[in-house]
């Protein structure tokens, strides 16, 4: 029976109605793994609008959270105020919580710890428009095109030595992907165990009849390069549905042809059916490690995407040799590279040698199931590890509790 301290401290940087992606389902993983074992989680958040909204899984739940919470607009454009972040996630009080745990993207990872407390980090990752994102940001950004262009990089400059100092306080980093833990070690010169996000697999059916209709399923954001989708399917002429909303939906509609059809925002219900029905998901972004695409497989459908990133850990390319493929990577992230793949997909039928229930059953690899046991592992080696170093420098030890 293994020991873990009560009560935990869990930081993420927001809950709120306008952010509900991958980061917030860990978060919410890994709320209910502490639940269940018994243990008391109490949240910490920059800010949060989701504790009193029915239907969030907050709904009711006591979160503590920052002076931004009180700033005009903060709940729901906490992001205007990043040059605040960094300080207020410092004025988080987390005194009298022996494991700190935080889920991080941009500062949760920044918070103040004393030396008898275990920090252990699940980073989505570092902050890309700070890093090796930076460029493409400044380039898509008005505000840095501006009269503001300089003190946009300073401040940017000012939190990428915010973020490697900020570093130095964790003890232990969990990363999402291979990808993502080598961008840990670039950027903050510390290492990282993978640990791959939960994935709700369960929820899709992989034995639908399968239509010839190929599927994008994303936010229509710069960065998830659905404009070099619509180029390889206006080149190639196959039917494409689109699913998802942003600033880019316009400027796609304006370039696509008539053989994509863009049906917007659908809820989970709709877009889960998509999933289920399509021949292949198709996706050209370079992801950290990408939930949709495992989403896709769980619904039995193949998915032909740009090979690099975070869809390395979870994609096996049928022309890498690789036992019980599950779909084909593209190398160039252009229209013209994906279109050949496209056109090689068709002209070989490839579907016919990815079936949906092998789809499935790589899938369920990246369920809820798998990440709690293995994140449990991890807490408790960290925290006897962190046990024994506190004995050898002889401070006081922490009372433990017995796991359910």
């Amino acid at each position: 029976m293994a020991l873990l301290p009560s009560p935990v401290a869990l930081v993420h940087e927001w809950f709120t109605p306008r952010s509900v992606g991958g980061s917030e389902l860990v978060a919410q993983q890994i709320d209910g793994l502490l639940l269940d074992q018994g243990l008391d989680p109490r949240l910490h958040a920059l800010v949060d609008g989701e504790s009193c909204r029915p239907g969030s899984w907050l709904y009711g739940r006591t979160v503590r959270t920052s002076f931004i919470q009180g700033l005009p607009w903060g709940v729901s454009h906490v992001q205007q105020y990043l040059p605040l972040l960094p300080l207020a996630i410092e004025q988080l009080d987390l005194a009298g919580h022996p494991l700190v745990i935080s889920s991080s993207h941009l500062v949760a990872k920044g918070v103040l710890t004393a030396p008898d407390q275990l920090h252990l980090s699940y980073v989505h990752t570092p902050v890309r428009y700070a890093w090796d994102q930076m460029h493409p940001y400044l380039a898509s950004s008005a505000l840095a095109r501006g009269p503001l262009g300089p003190l946009v990089r300073w401040q940017l400059h000012q939190l990428r030595q915010w973020d490697v100092l900020s570093s130095l306080r964790v003890d232990g980093f969990l990363a999402n992907s291979r990808f993502t833990a080598r961008r840990i070690a670039r950027c903050w010169r510390r290492p990282a165990t993978v640990l791959h996000p939960p994935v709700a697999v369960e929820r899709f059916r992989w034995d639908q009849p399968r239509d010839d209709v190929y599927l994008s399923l994303c936010r229509l954001v710069p960065n998830k390069r659905v404009d070099v989708v619509v180029e390889a399917f206006n080149r190639t002429g196959l039917p494409l549905v689109v699913i998802g909303d942003g600033p880019e939906r316009r400027r796609l509609m304006a370039l696509a042809r008539p053989n994509i059809r863009f049906l917007g925002r659908c809820d989970d219900n709709e877009a889960g059916q998509w999933l289920e029905r399509c021949r292949a998901y198709v996706y050209a972004g370079l992801e950290d490690f990408g939930i949709a695409p495992v989403e896709a497989m769980a619904a039995g459908a193949p998915v032909i995407a740009y090979g690099a990133g975070g869809i390395l850990d979870s994609v096996r390319c049928l022309e890498s040799g690789a036992t019980a493929p599950t779909g084909l990577l593209f190398g160039e992230q252009t229209g013209a590279s994906l279109a050949q793949a496209l056109e090689a997909f068709e002209a070989d039928r490839l579907w016919q040698r990815l079936p949906a229930e092998g789809q499935r059953r790589w899938a369920d690899r990246f369920g809820p199931a798998c990440f709690r046991t293995r994140l449990l592992a991890e807490l408790e080696r960290q925290w006897d590890r962190h046990q024994r170093r506190l004995h050898r420098d002889g401070l006081p030890v922490r009372l433990t509790v017995p796991l359910a």
